[in-house]
């Protein structure tokens, strides 16, 4: 019998200062039972932290030639696109190729998903923003997870503060990196 995906809903309260960004959202996410939490919790806190008109969640693990969340530009291409984890120098080509923005969320070490990417050919490196969750706020919020969630994000100074449903905040400063240099 084939294991099938969790629901999760998470019910967001954005206060983005450095975007100028306020807006509630509710969403609900499948888990596959391959994916892991803190990728689970990279994916949602990156679609929290780039929020904007008609952005949407990819299909998932199973059509890794999509993007994991991406938003419409106005003449039919993708204004972003979005990877979690740690993405291929090969892949990154190919995505640059397709989309305005494009950035890469990990819940890995920034050096690594670098060390990966720095030095390779990737058409339009200077397009590619890598940013890096702490491990230890992901963790801290695997403990919270629920089927349900309502939390609080609030990013300002690239300092991301996670509000769960007891009032207990969290808190992690974003390590944000270009490909560029």
């Amino acid at each position: 019998m084939a294991l099938t995906s969790t629901i999760y809903r998470f019910q967001f309260t954005v206060s983005d200062v450095d975007r100028s960004v306020y807006e509630s959202l509710d969403v609900r996410v499948a888990c596959h039972p391959s994916e892991s939490v803190s990728y689970l919790l990279t994916r949602v806190l990156a679609y929290a932290l780039e929020l904007r008109q008609d952005l949407s969640f990819g299909r998932g693990l199973s059509t890794p030639d999509e993007p994991a969340i991406s938003a419409p530009n106005a003449i039919g291409g993708l204004a972003l696109w979005v990877e979690i984890g740690q993405p291929s120098a090969a892949k990154m080509h190919k995505v640059c190729k397709q989309a305005d923005e494009v950035r890469v969320y990990t819940h890995k070490d920034v050096e690594l998903v670098l060390a990966g990417l720095v030095g390779q050919n990737v058409h339009r490196a200077e397009a590619v923003e890598i940013v890096a969750i702490p491990a230890p706020l992901l963790e801290a919020l695997s403990e919270r997870l629920d089927r349900k969630n309502t939390w609080e994000l609030l990013r300002t100074e690239e300092t991301l503060y996670v509000t769960v449903e007891d009032g207990t905040t969290y808190q992690g400063r974003l390590d944000t990196r270009r490909l560029d240099g």
